[in-house]
């Protein structure tokens, strides 16, 4: 059985946008329709391009308060 990486999910929950529209944002808080556009075009490559495409499926499952009470309970 797959078991998700707790450290992972940890970084993923304060990693911040570094460029663009959504620069400095928390992942978790740019819209949906953003990551909609990179599935689309395609996300990028490495390791922005890899946690971009999880949030993806985090907001397409509806699963935000998920990161958000890692978020709370882990503080970086």
């Amino acid at each position: 059985m797959l078991q998700p990486d707790a450290n992972h999910l940890i970084e993923l929950a304060h990693y911040k946008m570094p460029f663009g529209k959504y620069k400095d944002w928390f992942l978790i808080d740019i819209p949906e329709y953003y990551y909609v556009w990179f599935k689309q075009k395609g996300f990028p490559e490495g390791k922005l391009g890899k946690m971009l495409e999880q949030m993806y499926e985090i907001k397409l499952n509806g699963l935000e308060e998920l990161i958000y009470t890692i978020r709370r309970k882990y503080p970086k």
